[in-house]
């Protein structure tokens, strides 16, 4: 009889762990996977605001210059200025313009923060307009995936370190394509692939899954020594 109540009470203590512990552990990854998009969002808009205040501080420097020089008469000094004005601009210009509003702006908040921590990055992106996802779930794809690639390559020396985004239109699917260098090689358990943030059990990539799923897509995920890819399909309707 004791053997029984004994069972019966371990049988209620883990019906009861189950319905109370396991929503609250679930909240808390939900909370800390929140705080860790909030905190990325903080960071590029951080490193876009520098940026900006840098371009309107050098804009005024450029004004100033030529002003002077037309003043002294010097026309063709400030021409030639401003002709090495423009090819300067056209060469620090890394704006991806994708074709796709939603795109462009994650992309570029991204592309910003990896230029600002020295990732080496090859970005070629062309995307309708409209196609019928949402603008947070490719938030949550997009950004995820190349959070991911960002701090798997920030481990590495600045000499190892490079990240490839390829995204187009293939028989009337998304595609996109993330490559990035790392250290070693990717875990994985149970035909899953880890997290490589340190104390974070990937609930990142399981909302990728999720949301590819929820379109009915597609995603490949590979590593090989030193490199991780992800390859996502997904249906467009138009």
């Amino acid at each position: 009889m004791g053997i029984k109540i004994f069972l019966g009470v371990l049988l209620l203590a883990n019906v009861l762990a189950w319905i109370f512990l396991v929503p609250y552990l679930s909240d808390r990854r939900l909370r800390r996977f929140q705080e860790d998009l909030l905190k990325g969002h903080y960071d590029e808009i951080r490193s876009m605001y520098t940026q900006m205040r840098a371009w309107r501080h050098d804009t005024r420097n450029h004004i100033q210059t030529v002003k002077a020089q037309l003043m002294l008469g010097e026309s063709e000094e400030a021409l030639h200025y401003l002709d090495s004005l423009e090819s300067d601009l056209t060469r620090v210009d890394t704006v991806l313009k994708t074709g796709n509003v939603m795109v462009d702006a994650i992309l570029n908040s991204k592309l910003t923060l990896m230029r600002d921590r020295k990732i080496p990055v090859d970005a070629t992106a062309r995307v309708p307009g409209e196609i019928g996802i949402g603008g947070v779930d490719l938030s949550v794809i997009l950004g995820n995936l190349l959070d991911n690639a960002m701090e798997a390559v920030m481990a590495q020396a600045e000499s190892e370190r490079f990240i490839r985004i390829y995204i187009d239109i293939v028989r009337s699917q998304l595609y996109i394509s993330v490559t990035n260098s790392m250290q070693g090689r990717a875990k994985r358990v149970n035909g899953h692939f880890l997290s490589s943030k340190a104390g974070h059990s990937g609930f990142g990539l399981m909302r990728i899954d999720r949301t590819v799923k929820r379109y009915g897509g597609v995603i490949n995920r590979q590593s090989e020594e030193g490199v991780f890819a992800t390859e996502v399909l997904l249906p467009l309707h138009t």
